[in-house]
């Protein structure tokens, strides 16, 4: 084989690795957006979930800072 063929095929089998993993990428969504539906279903709040998953996927240091900031911005405004 030459090299143009050499790098062909290994571009082709690159861009097969892509789509496979796309297409998994797609059906690991439908999945999460099932689990979401069945949250609701069993009466939780999506939205509050949501959140939750999103403070545990951060860094203990920057979940605090991030919640510091907060609690500042609402003090500043008078939220309570």
């Amino acid at each position: 084989m030459s090299d143009g063929n050499v790098a062909a095929e290994q571009l082709r089998q690159f861009i097969e690795r892509i789509e496979r993993l796309t297409e998994e990428m797609t059906g690991i969504r439908d999945d999460i957006k099932d689990v979401y539906l069945e949250l609701k279903a069993n009466g939780y709040d999506v939205k509050t979930v949501r959140a939750i998953v999103r403070l545990r996927r951060m860094e203990r240091n920057a979940r605090m800072e991030a919640e510091a900031l907060l609690e500042t911005y609402k003090s500043a405004l008078g939220i309570e």
